[in-house]
């Protein structure tokens, strides 16, 4: 039985009070009164501030979603099926919750992969009208007839007619206005950089908006006001099936749990890879149970590659080369490699997928390759990188584009001189991390 109320704060001080009330010696009619009488003391507000710190992480999600009345959805520019996937997911509960919400991120790679998710299509590539700019009139002294504007090649002109008396720039004002969205929810990206240009174009925005991080890498920065990361788990679509299994499970239809299933496949590669847990089965066990469409997605991301990927991954196995104890591999594409097999440079990433299901030890994998700038000759490399390894510092000589995780280079050299140099820079930076 509840004998009392206590208030913590400082009541143990010698000059505050305790806030301890017995109820036996109270009414309900004084306990109320009293209880007002108090609301004005620091002991009050200190209280009602450590009650808000009692929601667990995933009450403070949903409250801050509740309260948001526009928001952005975006993930890493890699677009790896489990941001893609968790994104849809997580958009198609916000849907149901009656929230207004987009979707966008920058895309690095061409491929469409997970095209045949749900609302795929939805997912915008840039961020449009993020912020109003307003342009103000002080009109106190002379009204307005009427209002035109002009459009110049680097500007744009607005002409006041002012129905008496006249303006001058004393009377214009201007300002940025509000932000389009009141609330960002970033899935499986470890750093705000790793966002590009969604990012870059507009940082002063990602830093005035609460951000709720949901992620499962080690190497996360914990950017955001909320940071659900679960290092246990091995997908953030892992994640997002926990959240809405322990609050919405009336949510979770069959395109919801499809595309969290879609998440989970990909990142472990259709149940291949070490790092399988008991959890994970079970999650997916019951995704299926809700409806989720795994022969869809086996289908569509295993079963339905290309006799022409088939070839490329071939001529990538006889030239695969390794060192470091086969830490690092590699291998080299020519542009006759891909006239061959009919296939092209956006496919790698495909094989890059197949060298970490059968080489797990490989925590570095880099394929080189010929392509073509402006009409020129270059040599390409995509470098991959796990174990918290950044491929940026990798290959920073060479000014990478990308992400921690996958960066891109380009030189304009031979293959082979191109090999030479990469793989000599790479080991070198591997030899000063002690790996």
């Amino acid at each position: 039985m509840v004998r009392g109320i206590i208030a913590p704060g400082d009541h143990k001080s010698s000059n505050n009070k305790s806030l301890f009330y017995p109820f036996p010696k109270l009414g309900i009619k004084k306990l109320f009164n009293l209880i007002l009488g108090e609301i004005r003391q620091p002991a009050f507000f200190s209280f009602c501030k450590k009650l808000r710190y009692m929601l667990t992480q995933d009450q403070q999600i949903f409250e801050q979603i509740k309260k948001a009345q526009n928001i952005l959805i975006t993930f890493n520019k890699t677009w790896s099926g489990d941001a893609v996937a968790s994104a849809l997911a997580f958009g198609m509960v916000l849907k149901k919750m009656d929230k207004k919400f987009d979707i966008a991120a920058e895309k690095l790679e061409r491929a469409d992969t997970f095209k045949f998710l749900p609302n795929y299509n939805d997912i915008k590539e840039n961020i449009e009208n993020l912020r109003k700019f307003i342009i103000s009139l002080d009109t106190t002294n002379s009204k307005i007839e009427k209002i035109k504007y002009k459009k110049e090649e680097h500007s744009i002109e607005f002409i006041v007619y002012p129905s008496d008396g006249f303006f001058t720039h004393e009377n214009i004002a201007s300002r940025a206005g509000e932000f389009k969205y009141d609330l960002i929810i970033t899935f499986d990206t470890p750093d705000l950089e790793s966002l590009g240009r969604i990012y870059d174009r507009d940082t002063e925005f990602f830093y005035k908006t609460p951000i709720i991080n949901i992620d499962h890498h080690s190497n996360n920065e914990g950017y955001g006001q909320i940071n659900k990361t679960e290092l246990t788990n091995i997908s953030t679509s892992e994640i997002v099936f926990n959240i809405l299994n322990d609050n919405y499970k009336d949510l979770i239809d069959e395109n919801i749990a499809t595309c969290i299933l879609a998440g989970i496949i990909s990142k472990t590669n259709n149940f291949k890879t070490q790092n399988i847990t008991p959890q994970v089965l079970s999650v997916s066990s019951q995704l299926i149970a809700l409806g989720a469409r795994r022969e869809q997605i086996v289908s569509k991301l295993y079963r339905s590659r290309s006799l022409n990927i088939l070839k490329l991954w071939g001529r990538v196995l006889a030239r695969l080369s390794s060192a470091n104890d086969n830490k690092l591999v590699w291998s080299v594409l020519t542009k006759q490699d891909f006239a061959k097999t009919n296939a092209d440079e956006n496919e790698i990433p495909e094989v890059i997928n197949e060298l970490i299901t059968n080489i797990p030890q490989a925590i570095i994998i880099v394929i080189i390759f010929e392509s073509e700038l402006n009409d020129q000759v270059v040599t390409k490399a995509i470098v991959h990188t796990m174990k918290n390894i950044n491929s940026l510092d990798l290959v920073k000589k060479f000014n990478p584009i990308g992400t921690k995780s996958f960066a891109r280079i380009t030189l304009t050299k031979n293959p082979k001189e191109a090999e030479t140099e990469i793989i000599e820079t790479i080991k070198e930076n591997l030899g000063r991390m002690g790996q």
